[in-house]
């Protein structure tokens, strides 16, 4: 298998990017990496169903991103304050069906440190990323995270996975 690494480094930082935007409440810069048919999506208990059929921990289109992004930067999400202080780590990014040209699919998997209110959380999960060229930048088209313990009463992820 050949490797195409000047597309695997330009989808890590884009990758890279994201996380970091969302650990640091960066909630316009983290809107503006989506594009317009957006789909971000957390399955619970399995992680092959139909989001239509089965409930998810966060099954969201381009309208309620929107809409979660205003409740984080205002005061509408009380299970955010104080704020959570994050710290994502990515691992293992791998790159499926990608054209450097116009995008594919980007795996990889993350820790993310979580602290509020005296309190420390750790999250392991995967993730699939389906990245578009627009305007000549990447774009997030979907976003999907599965957490290994999502089968287990989880604390409110009121924050940005």
């Amino acid at each position: 298998m050949t490797v195409d690494f000047a597309a695997l480094r330009e989808a890590e930082e884009f990758i890279f990017r994201e996380a970091e935007l969302a650990d640091d409440h960066r909630f316009d810069e983290w809107l503006a990496l989506w594009t317009k048919d957006a789909r971000y999506w957390v399955p619970c208990n399995e992680e092959d169903v139909d989001p239509a059929r089965k409930i998810s921990v966060i099954y969201d289109d381009w309208k309620k991103l929107d809409d979660r992004v205003f409740r984080l930067k205002g005061r509408h999400a009380h299970a955010q304050m104080p704020r959570s202080r994050l710290c994502r780590v990515i691992s293992n990014v791998r790159l499926a069906g990608f054209d450097r040209e116009q995008g594919g699919t980007v795996t990889s998997r993350f820790v993310l440190g979580e602290v509020r209110r005296n309190t420390q959380q750790v999250w392991f999960a995967k993730q699939r990323h389906v990245l578009v060229r627009v305007d000549g930048e990447y774009r997030m088209k979907e976003k999907w995270v599965y957490f290994i313990n999502n089968d287990t009463p989880m604390t409110n992820l009121s924050f940005l996975v």
